[in-house]
């Protein structure tokens, strides 16, 4: 069977581990299973740190038996990486092993009021969201894990307290991982890569160590960090079941491990993420750009110790999938995903006028960055059906790619004429199309659906000289949407979305 290389692929609403032929894009064996999330109150989402291990010890051992039924043996699996749902928040004990508290999922927003306590101490009392933006490359948010840090700091006293006792240990899901597959608490590896440390706003955007202008602001105990390293080499070995021995080589958080996978390693590539939300990644090489216009400076990889940092501009949609899961879940008007297509279809031939709808559950991020925003459906009149609503929520994440689509020309000044796509809502093909008209771009999507799994395998395989990045051009075949609309019509719809969002402002004061 030859080499092969494993991924962890830790979402937010699954995990799934896929062993892929080293140097290629074949999937040879895969098992994933769904994750729980808690809601203690409205706009908080949390995830059982304990359940996150197990499950995906779980896939791994699935996997295993899957890959020995083909013929095929552990022995070829050369090394595993991973990738992740970024800024998600843990922090546990070194002496039990234990979370403290559950994680703190990313979309979570119960950390608005931090935020305005956070804004208070920016000098001046000028309460500029992007006073720290110039080392760390991104804004003042609920979004980023230095606040969820805070937030866990200052309301469970347990934490606190095993912060003053020096034994609280933070990480993003990744360092979660590792430190458990490598031991945990008889000796586990207390790591994370440039890529996921870059979304913490602790991380110094140049230096890619942790500053101690941003530890001293947020009042954070340094000690409760991980080491940052490259995006590809070996951290440690994996030290129980079936995968013992293996060494873990590669971390990218999820984008930026799509971006890898989607091979836009060079300047001026860009890739979007559809999933629960929606993350526009455009590669700027080794050259780190400052958005002027609500885009955020991120870690796009860094191949190795001694390879240089390759940055990128992000654009990060909160509510994409989530809305279609709004519709199946609260208003029930879909009962699956698989729905949205021949439904959303309906509203043309139903009536002619549009609806407009701004998924703000929770604010909204780039380019606005709005956390007082929330949501709004207008344009609703008594012809309006429930397949108006439906092609309303696909439509919003296509005017949401296309905001971030403009921000990226505003700042890089080099229009994309290629837009590459993976995530589970690139199945609707009417999607697709509605992105490609919407925002004037060819859209193309790669047959192969597995682009941030294997972006980790491709990290993991090059620390161990089993994938050559540099060399080696993976053939995979895609399939392609052209723009139906012609510049009027897009320009026209796009002006209401932005009347749509104009009226979803400030809507929440309180936060």
């Amino acid at each position: 069977m030859g080499p092969l290389v494993g991924a962890i692929d830790e979402g937010t609403s699954s995990a799934r581990f896929i062993l892929f032929k080293a140097g290629t894009a074949e999937v040879v064996a895969s098992h994933q299973q769904e994750l729980s999330q808690i809601h203690p109150q409205e706009g908080w989402v949390e995830q059982d740190p304990m359940e996150i291990i197990r499950i995906v010890e779980n896939c791994i051992e699935n996997t295993i038996d899957k890959l020995i039924s083909k013929g095929g043996s552990v022995n070829d699996i050369v090394s595993v990486g991973i990738t992740n749902q970024r800024e998600s928040t843990v922090l546990w004990d070194r002496i039990t092993g234990e979370p403290l508290y559950n994680s703190i999922v990313w979309l979570d927003v119960r950390t608005s009021s931090t935020v305005d306590c956070l804004l208070d101490k920016v000098p001046n009392k000028t309460r500029n969201k992007n006073y720290l933006k110039p080392l760390c490359g991104l804004p003042l948010s609920p979004y980023f894990s230095a606040v969820k840090i805070k937030w866990l700091q200052e309301n469970i006293p347990k934490i606190k307290k095993a912060m003053a006792a020096g034994t609280c240990m933070f990480g993003t899901i990744d360092s979660w991982l590792i430190w458990n597959l490598t031991g945990g608490k008889n000796g586990g590896i207390h790591v994370t890569d440039v890529t996921n440390a870059s979304r913490t706003m602790l991380m110094n955007i140049d230096t890619l160590k942790w500053d101690p202008v941003l530890i001293n602001f947020f009042d954070i105990p340094s000690n409760i960090l991980p080491v940052i390293k490259s995006s590809s080499e070996i951290y440690g070995s994996i030290c129980k079941g079936s995968l013992k021995g293996v060494k873990l080589a590669g971390c990218l958080g999820d984008q930026q491990s799509a971006l890898v996978g989607q091979q836009c390693l060079s300047r001026g590539q860009a890739k979007a993420t559809y999933g629960t939300g929606c993350f526009l990644l455009y590669n700027t090489g080794n050259y780190k750009v400052n958005s002027s216009h609500g885009l955020v400076t991120t870690v796009a990889y860094k191949l190795g110790r001694n390879k240089p940092t390759m940055y990128a501009l992000e654009g990060s949609v909160a509510i994409a999938g989530a809305a279609m899961n709004w519709l199946r879940d609260n208003l029930t008007i879909l009962s699956s995903f698989g729905e949205a297509k021949e439904i959303a279809e309906k509203a043309d031939s139903v009536q002619k006028g549009d609806v407009y709808f701004v998924p703000a559950f929770s604010g909204l991020y780039a380019p606005y960055w709005q956390q007082e925003a929330r949501g709004v459906i207008v344009g609703i009149s008594e012809d309006t059906e429930s397949c108006h609503i439906v092609k309303a929520t696909l439509e919003a994440v296509c005017f949401q790619t296309r905001d971030i689509l403009e921000a990226m020309n505003n700042d890089y000044g080099s229009p994309l004429s290629v837009l590459q796509v993976d995530g589970g809502m690139t199945a609707n093909p009417l999607l697709m199309q509605m992105q490609a008209d919407l925002a004037g771009i060819t859209v193309i999507k790669p047959t192969m659906a597995e682009s941030t799994a294997l972006g980790a395998a491709m990290v993991a395989g090059a620390a161990v000289g089993h994938w050559d990045l540099e060399k080696s051009r993976l053939d995979i075949p895609a399939v392609k949407w052209t723009p139906k609309y012609t510049e009027n019509q897009r320009d026209i719809r796009y002006s209401k979305w932005k009347m749509a969002v104009e009226r979803a402002m400030g809507w929440d004061m309180s936060v």
